[in-house]
């Protein structure tokens, strides 16, 4: 996982939130929680791995007390999310126990002092 220098972020939240975000993508590896990443940009598959992410991201911040603002390209998740969540009355109730999960896996695997 790559991101952009710290710098280039509006503040720390921005920073965290990002990588948070990208950091739960990557529990999705077959030795990790093994979820299916085989969803093309603008698919369903593709929104709710989206959502997972965002979720657990939120979740995460939340943890940490952080609260980043939301970003301009979140307009474009949401409404892609809406479609998934409008498509599958289980979807939120998924995407949120997915999304636990991940938040649990990273947390588990800090070192605790």
């Amino acid at each position: 996982m790559q991101l952009p220098p710290f710098e280039r972020f509006r503040d720390g939240s921005a920073f965290y939130s990002t990588l948070l975000h990208e950091g739960a993508h990557a529990t999705a590896a077959p030795h990790r929680l093994n979820r299916d990443l085989t969803g093309r940009f603008g698919s369903e598959a593709y929104a709710f791995e989206e959502l997972i992410a965002e979720w657990a991201s939120a979740m995460a911040c939340m943890t940490l007390e952080l609260t980043p603002e939301p970003r301009i390209d979140h307009a474009q998740y949401i409404a892609s999310w809406l479609k998934v969540l409008k498509g599958d009355s289980r979807a939120i109730v998924t995407a949120a126990s997915y999304a636990q999960k991940v938040a649990d896996w990273m947390w588990d695997r800090q070192p605790r002092g």
